[in-house]
């Protein structure tokens, strides 16, 4: 195997599973979509279902068809719109699909009708965040056009929230109002006589800060990959577990003298004697560019039956599949030493996100293929 790969510790996801189940009480669906957020889309749905998970959710088709090629079973829902060529392998597959206007419900039952076959959907009620869904006076209507189908059934109904991992005062009172506008739509839903099915609105954030959003399942998705949103006094504001750590080894050790550049453009000299370790891991690994002379990464050492971590800092330009660490003049660094660039011993991805100005999801979607997953269960 590679030196470089992305160790996920599926101990963790079944604990950060256990800790959502016991603060909401509701079913759980997981999202799996971009390859489960970086860390393999089936390793992560066969132990999140294990684990007590109902529901899964893809981006893609192709993304559910692949589960069920794995063996998946259980309800898979389809978040984003496909197009029209696709609508026959989304039913092939059985694939609960997000729907939130007419043309594209009569598509589904004209295809539905078509391989003789009835399939679940969830209508989607745009509340506030401004992508796809109904506008919330047109769900009664849509709703009934569902119910009345011969080749539909409404299996739910839902929103997404734009706003609810923030604890800005106007952004809890704009989240408040989608909720809000939601329960208006379900009733009026309800006044018709239909039933809605599973009601469901809450992201991360909302199951993090709005309990009032949980209804019959939550959607959590990066909080369950080990991210939480931060609190008032700026700590995660529930102690979930990262599930990827990032890791590889030193290739290489030299020499360099005082005033010595390493990489690309010459960004980098050397402020004294020193040792640089090369690592096999660059941009094209998913390693961002823009941390270039900008992060530390840790060398793993056993002392006293321990490991330790030692923080060394990157120097100059990460290339496309190795960059370098000043190991400093006295290090006792070997080659072949393990080095951790995020999680583990060393800060999470959401650090690295944090560093870079972005979020933790671009971080670990960010890690190619080309990047072995090797799964630990503690």
């Amino acid at each position: 195997m590679r030196a470089t790969r992305a160790i996920i510790h599926l101990d963790h996801l079944r604990d950060n599973i256990a800790l959502v189940r016991e603060k909401t009480g509701t079913r759980i669906c997981m999202p799996v979509k971009a390859d489960a957020y970086g860390h393999g889309y089936l390793a992560i749905a066969k132990t999140a279902l294990d684990a007590g998970v109902e529901y899964l959710a893809t981006a893609t088709v192709r993304e559910g068809e692949e589960l069920r090629e794995g063996g998946i079973t259980a309800p898979i829902l389809l978040f984003s719109i496909p197009l029209p060529t696709e609508i026959d392998s989304l039913i092939a597959a059985g694939l609960e699909p997000l729907a939130g206007d007419g043309e594209y419900i009569d598509a589904l039952e004209s295809r539905a009708a078509g391989a003789g076959k009835k399939i679940p959907l969830h209508l989607k009620i745009d509340t506030g965040m401004g992508r796809i869904g109904c506008r919330p006076e047109d769900a009664s209507r849509l709703a009934f056009r569902i119910a009345e189908s011969k080749s539909l059934t409404l299996a739910g109904t839902a929103t997404h929230l734009a706003v609810s991992d923030s604890t800005k005062t106007e952004d809890i009172a704009y989240t408040k109002k989608q909720l809000e506008i939601f329960r208006s739509a379900i009733e009026s839903i309800r006044a018709m006589g239909i039933n809605p099915g599973i009601i469901h609105a809450a992201n991360t954030g909302a199951v993090t800060f709005h309990n009032d959003g949980w209804f019959d399942m939550v959607r959590p998705g990066i909080l369950l990959y080990g991210y939480a949103p931060e609190g008032p006094d700026g700590n995660p504001a529930m102690a979930v577990k990262p599930l990827m750590e990032l890791a590889s080894c030193l290739s290489y050790i030299k020499a360099v003298k005082k005033g010595d550049s390493v990489s690309y453009g010459r960004a980098w000299t050397a402020g004294e004697d020193t040792l640089i370790g090369t690592i096999p891991l660059g941009y094209a690994d998913g390693l961002p560019r823009l941390l270039s002379n900008n992060w530390q990464i840790h060398i793993m050492k056993e002392k006293s039956g321990e490991t330790e971590a030692e923080g060394r800092p990157l120097a100059g330009t990460i290339c496309m599949d190795e960059c370098m660490v000043d190991l400093g003049k006295d290090s006792t660094a070997r080659r072949w030493d393990t080095v951790t660039i995020f999680g583990g011993a060393a800060p999470h991805a959401g650090v690295m996100a944090s560093r870079l100005g972005t979020i933790p999801y671009e971080i670990t979607c960010q890690i190619n293929k080309r990047v072995p997953r090797v799964y630990i269960n503690g």
